[in-house]
């Protein structure tokens, strides 16, 4: 299976609660051109799996625009900065394990990090910039990590 990994775009610093926290003009900019990056690498999405918080939700919607429809979409409460990594990486597991090939995940630091280190053993947890994403393999439980790509590495 094939997972990518979007930390969401450049949020305003102060809202009334974190979760509020919205995508700021340039966040909007850089979600919109890690999308038109990625659409042409990725054939398909079976699933989106999306962090509960706003700034998620927008991002998913910047990626929406350019990428193929998911079969399926899904927010997740436990996809927020602080979630538990090893209930999101065993869900991973499993859909792989039912024949998912292609899963986007879009959420937060720490957890983004931790994440990719609980699918890929020895791993450090790597760090995001917003709007980064990291593509995993994920074959037989074992994760390895392909690639790392950062808004600004686009031309």
């Amino acid at each position: 299976m094939n997972i990518y990994i979007l930390r969401h775009g450049e949020a305003e610093l102060v809202a009334d609660t974190d979760s509020q926290r919205a995508l700021t003009a340039k966040g909007r900019e850089e979600t919109l051109r890690m999308a038109r990056w990625l659409a042409p690498r990725l054939p398909a999405l079976d699933l989106v799996l999306v962090s509960p918080y706003l700034r998620a939700q927008q991002s998913w919607e910047v990626m929406a625009s350019c990428l193929p429809a998911p079969t399926a979409l899904q927010q997740e409460p436990e996809l927020v900065p602080h979630g538990h990594a090893r209930l999101v990486a065993d869900y991973l597991q499993t859909l792989a394990e039912q024949g998912m090939e292609h899963v986007l995940l879009v959420s937060h630091l720490p957890l983004v990090g931790y994440v990719a280190s609980e699918l890929c053993p020895g791993l450090v947890p790597p760090l995001f910039v917003t709007s980064g994403l990291a593509q995993l393999a994920l074959q037989q439980g074992q994760g390895s990590l392909l690639s790392m790509t950062a808004p600004h590495d686009i031309p």
